[in-house]
């Protein structure tokens, strides 16, 4: 079950250090050289104190705390997979094209609003409540929402071992990879088209061979501005220091 996260953890060079780690009340972020990455931090425990003394750390270390149980800890541990994945150099040289401004917002890089078309009078599962989903797919194609936390209308989190198999798109929220049931989640999904979608999505083409085909996330190009932001200093959107991705097998 640990395969897909030490793909990702394996493709960090040994070389990476720890530049900067900032761990606020809803997001943590790692910088190392010029990739910033950044992660919602999930309810767990609290941060274990060898990770408050991360900096100089390989990267790759801090990475292999996307694989602990305290989730707080594996947050981290997420930011700093993003920070390699996630750093415009690599996000480039892997194909994602970025405008020169510090910040950008493409619609045709938010897969809620590209797949309209495609998921016409299609079998559609969205694990996570995202915003305006109803609006926008409930029109045009069979949809069920999966949710932790169910609202009105949604299904338990239990329903995604009957749902996913009978489905045709499967849209899934990047906070699986935090709560560990990203593989459980592609085994279910291994005939449907599956998009994984969230601002921490690694952009890690290593995804795609364990059943990803569309990974939908967020470079920050204004690492001064994300800072201030994770850790209290200024209230703005995180998506104010950046450019909306996709990168599809």
């Amino acid at each position: 079950m640990w395969e897909l996260y030490d793909a990702l953890i394996d493709g960090i060079p040994d070389t990476c250090l720890v530049d900067e780690f900032i761990c606020g009340t809803y997001a943590a972020l790692v910088r190392s050289g010029n990739g910033l990455g950044f992660s919602h931090v999930l309810p767990g425990d609290t941060l274990p104190e060898v990770m408050r003394k991360s900096l100089g750390m390989p990267l790759k270390q801090l990475a292999q705390c996307i694989k602990s149980w305290n989730f707080i800890e594996a947050s981290v541990g997420m930011a700093a997979i993003n920070a390699w994945y996630n750093a415009p150099a690599k996000a480039a040289a892997n194909g994602i094209v970025l405008t020169d401004s510090l910040y950008s917002e493409d619609r045709t890089s938010d897969p809620f609003i590209s797949y309209q078309n495609a998921v016409k009078n299609k079998k559609v599962a969205v694990l996570g409540h995202f915003p305006y989903i109803e609006q926008l797919y409930q029109p045009v194609c069979e949809l069920t929402i999966i949710e932790r936390e169910p609202r009105e209308g949604d299904y338990p989190e239990a329903a995604a071992e009957y749902i996913l198999p009978a489905s045709d798109f499967v849209i899934l929220s990047c906070s699986s990879l935090v709560y560990k049931t990203l593989p459980r989640l592609l085994e279910l999904a291994e005939n449907a088209y599956v998009i994984l979608v969230g601002p921490f999505t690694p952009l890690a083409p290593a995804l795609f061979s364990f059943g990803v085909n569309d990974l939908s996330g967020f470079v920050v190009k204004d690492n001064a501005g994300a800072a201030r932001i994770v850790s209290g200093l200024q209230r703005t959107s995180i998506y104010k220091t950046g450019q909306k991705v996709t990168l599809r097998a």
